[in-house]
């Protein structure tokens, strides 16, 4: 094959770099996905550090793709890093996690009116986490419970089909995992998982203005009962992860719904 522009015969020396740089961008975006996944979960806790060496070995591959993935993720505002400290997962102080409320009510409000538009009755995603959270209700199982709650929400975040609304929503990805393990302290579990159906059936019937009035009305709920927990108490709130001390602390979950 002769070049374009010069004439000469194109050389295939460059692609196996380049199919190095290929498939390094592709770990990178792996590692991301999984620390993200862990985060939103719970499964790391706020300020635990995060360990390149360890997290590389763990996931068979080397430091390069973990540093750049930790590098994202603090972009992102789920990780934080200090000289000669390294990363940590980031910690949400109460003021922290109030003032995301209203950004979260008008994201998931965007998020809910765009899906019902974009989906085409197709809530296929919705329901498997709904059953999923009732299962986990049943059985008691917390942790799974809102694993699947948070996935039902980002489900709905994918659906809108817009990558900018996706990367705003993962940006607040620690104050939503940690207002969840505040929220979830304070209602019965199967009404929590209930507490979804109106969102699914309104994108569900493609009914733009009722699926953002549910959203909205879903994100203000969680914001009062996070309101009422954190008043005056002058504390850090540290992730999903801690939630289960204070459920363990709860014992059996309130119902007030004033």
């Amino acid at each position: 094959m002769r070049g374009d522009l010069d004439g000469e015969e194109s050389s295939i020396d460059d692609r196996p770099a380049r199919t190095v740089s290929i498939g390094r961008t592709v770990l990178r975006e792996q590692v991301k996905e999984v620390l993200l996944e862990r985060i939103l979960r719970g499964e790391l806790k706020a300020g635990e550090r995060l360990v390149e060496t360890r997290i590389a070995g763990e996931l068979g591959t080397s430091q390069a793709p973990v540093r750049e993935a930790l590098r994202d993720l603090e972009l992102l505002r789920l990780v934080e890093s200090e000289p000669f400290r390294g990363a940590r997962v980031r910690a949400v102080s109460d003021e922290q996690l109030l003032a995301v409320f209203p950004v979260r009510r008008a994201l998931e409000e965007l998020a809910a009116r765009e899906a019902a538009r974009e989906a085409d009755g197709d809530v296929s995603a919705l329901e498997r986490e709904i059953e999923e959270m009732r299962a986990a209700a049943v059985r008691g199982d917390w942790r799974s419970q809102l694993a699947h709650d948070l996935a039902f929400h980002r489900a709905v975040v994918e659906l809108a089909a817009n990558e900018a609304l996706q990367q705003c929503w993962l940006v607040l990805g620690v104050e939503v995992s940690t207002a969840f393990a505040v929220y979830w302290t304070y209602f019965d579990q199967i009404d929590m998982v209930d507490f979804h159906l109106p969102i699914v059936e309104a994108i569900r019937a493609g009914d733009v203005a009722r699926a953002g009035a549910e959203a909205r009305k879903h994100v203000r709920r969680t914001e009062q009962v996070v309101r009422r927990r954190t008043r005056g108490s002058g504390r850090r709130i540290m992730s999903a992860a801690i939630g289960k001390t204070a459920l363990d602390s709860a014992g059996a979950p309130e119902h007030d719904r004033n």
